[in-house]
């Protein structure tokens, strides 16, 4: 099923979320709802609190980056395929070079910039069988899994952008927020004006 995606401006995008304990009720349609609702948008990531759900729980897929002509054939064969789901994840370290990169979120469309994170990044979490892991990713993947878990966080992209670029994007954060824009998948915008 596929899912509305929340827009900038509602409350549960800056909660820090709730763990999600062994035997949480739906959480099979939970996370079958988020892939759809994921794929559906054109997305590389989703975080439970973008659908409305603040739980620590997060996906990734980033199949669609294998696709950039500017990657090595090592990152292209990284990226091709890699689909993961992370609950209750802990990052327990980021490392390596910070390095900018234009990032974007379902949740603030149209809005693109450049973020600066660590190349490195590892990472304790539990997948949808609650079986433990502990990773260390690199490069795209990376970065993609340090934005979904800023989610779970209530930690939004624009909030590490510089004060000047913050003030410019107010405006068109304020429009996202009132449901003042197009989009072409399903949306839930907090500040819309309801019809007479």
């Amino acid at each position: 099923m596929i899912l509305p995606i929340v827009a900038y401006g509602d409350p549960v995008l800056r909660k820090k979320c709730m763990e999600i304990p062994k035997g949480y009720p739906k959480l099979e349609e939970l996370l079958e709802g988020m892939w759809e609702t994921m794929y559906n948008a054109k997305g590389v990531g989703l975080a439970a609190p973008q659908v409305g759900v603040p739980l620590r729980l997060f996906l990734v897929d980033t199949t669609p980056f294998a696709d950039d002509e500017e990657l090595s054939a090592d990152e292209k064969n990284q990226l091709d395929g890699f689909k993961k789901v992370f609950i209750n994840a802990t990052i327990e370290e980021e490392g390596g070079e910070e390095w900018t990169f234009n990032e974007g979120c379902l949740s603030i469309p149209d809005v693109r910039e450049d973020v600066k994170r660590k190349d490195t990044v590892t990472i304790s979490y539990v997948d949808e069988n609650f079986k433990t892991h502990k990773e260390t990713f690199d490069g795209l993947i990376a970065r993609v899994v340090q934005h979904e878990y800023d989610h779970i966080e209530g930690i939004l992209f624009t909030d590490k952008l510089s004060p000047l670029k913050k003030r410019m994007l107010k405006g068109r954060l304020n429009n996202i927020s009132k449901g003042k824009i197009h989009v072409d998948y399903r949306m839930r915008f907090p500040n819309m004006k309801k019809g007479r």
